[in-house]
């Protein structure tokens, strides 16, 4: 069998189109999302990332403000300017790009934005109100992942799905997510044990533990749903996912690519989470 390559790139732009419209109507009442992005640093990588996520935000008419740093600047006056934009109510969404220079802790300056204008989803009330099942802003792959498998009609009902990966940002909400749909959840990681023999039993994968080709397209289970977060550098130059895609398509009934898969959604929903949040400010 050859699986269905999902368009995430299409399935963004349908999000993007209903923003836009959203936004226009927020206009005529005199209210603008605004977004603050701050970039610390000369990260190449980080630098590529924030210009899509401007680029999409004016695509959309929002109203963003781009605050780049030295990377030497100290963790009070990074916590100084994001208690600034706390304060300003043209403001709505507040984004930090990680990774940060490494005298500044990334956790504290999580914890310094408001949790309503925490549009990556990354504060600790968020996070706890995730944890729960309490309403509160979903972290953006997460949530990407979880439009993704919306649009394709999948019932994750009682499905056997294996999250590998453990992080804050990617691998735990997912599996909460997954949870919430009543799918019975495997975290794996780089050290578990007999993790081919758990992603063969799997009806959901979602890789996202960093590393190219890591999962083998022979582990996939023929039939299943492969959600690749991964986005990996190659010697070569180009992308590559944590899942070896040309086999894993032959296997799998869906696959998302990489690139053109995940990442649209994850800057689509970052949208997302800033229009709410212009929305709950306006409330």
């Amino acid at each position: 069998m050859s699986s269905k390559i999902i368009d995430g790139k299409k399935l963004a732009e349908n999000f993007h189109t209903q923003i836009t419209q959203e936004v226009e109507t927020l206009k005529k009442k005199g209210l603008i999302p605004g977004l603050a992005v701050v970039l610390v640093g000369n990260n190449e990588a980080s630098k590529v990332y924030v210009r899509n996520k401007e680029t999409a935000c004016k695509k959309v008419g929002f109203h963003t403000k781009q605050h780049t740093l030295s990377e030497k600047i100290s963790e009070k006056e990074l916590i100084q300017l994001i208690e600034k934009l706390n304060k300003n109510s043209n403001i709505h969404g507040i984004l930090v790009q990680l990774p940060l220079p490494s005298h500044i802790n990334p956790q504290k300056i999580i914890d310094a934005i408001l949790p309503e204008k925490d549009v990556d989803g990354f504060h600790p009330m968020n996070m706890g109100s995730l944890l729960i099942g309490k309403a509160g802003t979903i972290p953006c792959t997460p949530l990407g992942v979880m439009k993704i498998l919306e649009s394709i009609s999948y019932s994750l009902e009682g499905k056997e799905a294996v999250v590998v990966g453990r992080s804050n940002i990617v691998g735990k909400p997912v599996a909460l997510l997954l949870m919430q749909k009543n799918a019975t959840v495997t975290i794996c990681h780089s050290r578990t044990k007999s993790l081919e023999e758990k992603i063969r039993a799997a009806d959901v994968v979602v890789a996202a533990i960093g590393r190219a080709h890591f999962i083998q397209g022979d582990w996939i289970k023929p039939g299943a749903i492969v959600i690749d977060v991964g986005m990996n550098r190659l010697p070569n130059g180009k992308l590559a996912g944590d899942v070896e895609f040309e086999h894993a398509k032959e296997k799998a009934a869906f696959i998302t690519p990489v690139p053109g898969g995940v990442g649209p959604m994850t800057i689509a929903m970052l949208l997302w989470n800033t229009l709410q949040a212009a929305k709950r400010n306006q409330n």
